[in-house]
């Protein structure tokens, strides 16, 4: 268990974390925003979802402290960021598809075609300062994601998000967004339906571009 109490994950203390994380940032700066835990939506009360929801993160306190919602992670972590700076977020959490509320959505189909939606509301500012950001959710916002220990082969459990991700960029070299993309919807099917779910993880992005050619870089 984490001692230190600046690093348990409470609200305050990863509404500070995502803060840190921006602060300065300059042209050639990669971020990275790992969260894995618990997710969760709620009405959408300023109407700029569009499917009537606001997607959130749920910190260690949040049944007293209330859950971090993607307006303030896209305020406080998206905004922000400047010309020549990129930001990856990797978030493994139920309904977490559109937790960034970046505006375009990668719909990628069995075949592994593509298309990307356009989420933009132009009530809403939701791009960044001319930055980059993308985001690798594990499933699409009216999935849930699953904990499983099919991968360890023990009985310590795994997101399997989190495992399938890091297990494709260590194994694979010159990765595009579609591969990994693709290579992580495949690990992750048959443990998803062994558990009776449906999780297909998803990629949003600050900007369109083609998935198969972009080359990934952390």
């Amino acid at each position: 268990n984490e001692r230190e109490p600046s690093k348990i994950p409470t609200k305050q203390n990863i509404r500070k974390a995502l803060k840190w994380l921006v602060y300065g940032c300059q042209p050639g700066d990669s971020l990275v925003f790992h969260f894995s835990g618990h997710g969760t939506r709620q009405k959408d009360y300023n109407h700029d979802e569009v499917d009537g929801f606001d997607e959130a993160l749920c910190p260690l306190d949040h049944e007293t402290e209330g859950n971090i919602i993607d307006d303030e992670i896209n305020d406080t972590i998206v905004k922000p960021l400047t010309r020549g700076t990129t930001l990856h977020a990797i978030i493994d959490a139920c309904y977490s598809g559109t937790v960034l509320d970046l505006p375009f959505v990668c719909r990628l189909n069995k075949e592994g075609r593509y298309t990307w939606e356009d989420q933009r509301n132009p009530l809403f500012y939701k791009r960044t300062s001319g930055g980059l950001a993308f985001c690798f959710s594990a499933c699409d916002d009216h999935q849930t994601s699953a904990d499983t220990t099919a991968f360890t082969g023990t009985n310590v459990r795994t997101g399997a998000m989190t495992y399938s991700f890091v297990q494709t960029i260590q194994n694979e070299r010159r990765l595009t967004y579609g591969h990994l993309l693709n290579a992580m919807r495949y690990t992750i099917g048959d443990v998803s339906k062994a558990h009776g779910a449906s999780q297909e993880p998803q990629l949003t992005s600050s900007d369109k571009f083609d998935i198969y050619s972009k080359p990934v870089v952390l």
